[in-house]
């Protein structure tokens, strides 16, 4: 019997993992565009930049956000929210690039959601030590429209739960250039990002990036 060689090789990984129904994740799907989205992400930051907002509770978060499109997801001592204009300046939240709106359609419709046109774009900066706790995206008005979040940078672990927060979580490994879209039956299931480790990418330095498109209004 000749022994297998290449026995102890590791099978590649998929592209493609379904992480439930109507949630997948796309391995590498945004590497196409990288130029694009990271010089895309200079100029929304230079017009909005990152900001630590304050939930209802008082509770200052870890991770930094800014927005692009029609609107932007903003939470203060008032509440969560989404809003036209970005409260800090007034003025209205950058134009969504053409870079972002493009992958933000390809990969729903890749993840079975053809008519996706995302209106918001919610953008988180994760450096070391910030976290992102188990939550559901429900501040939307229509839930027939899935989620598509997209990862540049630092690697993260992201983890996916069910409708309740005491459902098991199953964990992914998120690396520069995936995206996850999950809509239908687990559009609201419970997600999180834990603690982000130190470590510094080769294009985007010592951080993640994370492009969340969402159709708010």
């Amino acid at each position: 019997m000749i022994p297998d060689l290449f026995a102890d090789i590791a099978s590649p990984e998929p592209s493609r993992i379904e992480m439930a129904e109507g949630a997948v994740l796309l391995r590498g799907k945004a590497l196409p565009l990288e130029h694009e989205l990271l010089a895309a992400l200079d100029v929304i930051a230079a017009a909005a930049p990152f900001r630590h907002m304050v939930t209802p509770g008082g509770f200052v978060m870890s991770v930094a956000m800014t927005n692009c499109g029609a609107a932007g997801w903003v939470t203060d001592r008032t509440g969560y929210r989404y809003d036209r204009n970005d409260p800090e300046s007034g003025k209205p939240w950058p134009e969504m690039p053409a870079s972002f709106l493009q992958l933000a359609v390809e990969a729903a419709t890749e993840a079975g959601y053809p008519d996706f046109r995302p209106d918001a774009c919610l953008i988180n900066r994760y450096e070391p030590g910030a976290r992102l706790s188990l939550h559901q995206d429900k501040n939307e008005r229509d839930f027939a429209n899935p989620i598509v979040s997209v990862s540049l940078g630092l690697p993260a672990t992201f983890q996916f739960g069910g409708l309740k927060r005491t459902d098991p979580i199953t964990k992914y490994s998120l690396h520069h250039g995936d995206v996850a879209v999950w809509g239908g039956p687990s559009r609201l299931f419970y997600h999180g990002v834990p603690t982000l480790k130190d470590g510094v990418h080769e294009k985007v330095g010592r951080m993640r990036l994370n492009l969340t498109f969402r159709g708010a209004l």
